[in-house]
Order: structure tokens, then sequence, then C-alpha cells
């Protein structure tokens, strides 16, 4: 059954989408951060099935995702024989945007002293991007 807000949910979820894959540049990368945020968590083999990417590509991404700190890892202690899984948790969505905000400051003001080398402008300031957490 259609709900009016329905469509709106859908376009909204594609907004939220779309900025995370700007923001990590790459389609495997938001789509495996987007399924952790929505299940909290996963092991390699869930985050395969529900991101629908291959084995491989997925094994790949977490261990660049972790060693970036985009996402942690828990070990599940288990007592059969063989590997210990992990369960994959995402970072905050607010720690992300901070991580994205720290490296497009560093950016911009590389961008910025380009100006201020050529005009010998003293009255630089750096650009800083603020996030606010509170919520209303």
């Amino acid at each position: 059954m259609w709900r009016p807000g329905l469509l709106k949910d859908k376009v909204k979820q594609k907004g939220i989408e779309q900025a995370i894959n700007d923001i990590l540049k790459s389609r495997s990368r938001s789509k495996i951060y987007m399924y952790l945020l929505k299940k909290n968590g996963a092991k390699t083999e869930q985050i395969i099935k529900g991101t629908k990417l291959h084995p491989s590509t997925v094994r790949e991404t977490l261990a660049q995702m972790y060693e970036e700190k985009l996402i942690f890892r828990t070990k599940i202690q288990n007592d059969n024989i063989g590997k210990n899984p992990y369960i994959y948790y995402p970072i905050s969505p607010i720690d992300l945007l901070k991580k994205h905000t720290n490296e497009l400051e560093e950016r911009l003001n590389m961008l910025a002293l380009l100006s201020v080398s050529k005009n010998k402008n003293k009255n630089y300031r750096p650009v800083k991007i603020r996030i606010s957490e509170s919520v209303e």
C-alpha cells in the first residue's frame, strides 16, 4: 500500500546514500557503511550477503576502512575450531562528518594559501568548518 510519506522517505534515503558516497568516494565503502549503520554491526559474511558485493571486495574494503578508522571491530569468541570472526561497526555519522570536514579544511586552506602567497595578504585566517551536534 502506498503512503504519502513513502516517496519522501525514499528521496531522503537516496540523498543520505549520495552524501555518504560523496564523502567516502567509493560505492563499495558507502554500501558497507550504510549496511553497518542499518544493522548496527555485522560479520563479514552478513555484509557480503546484505550488500551483494563480491566477497574479496568486502574483505579488502573492510580492511581499508578499519585502517582509516571509518569502522571498528570486536572479535567474537567461539568454542568452535577455526578463526574467531569479527563484528564490524561504523563510526558515528557525526564522526564521519568531522573526519571529512578536517580533510576538506586542509584542501581549502592549501588552495587559499595560493592566493595569499601571490597577493602577499597578511590578513589570512585559515578556513575552519564547524559542525554543531545540538539536537533541536
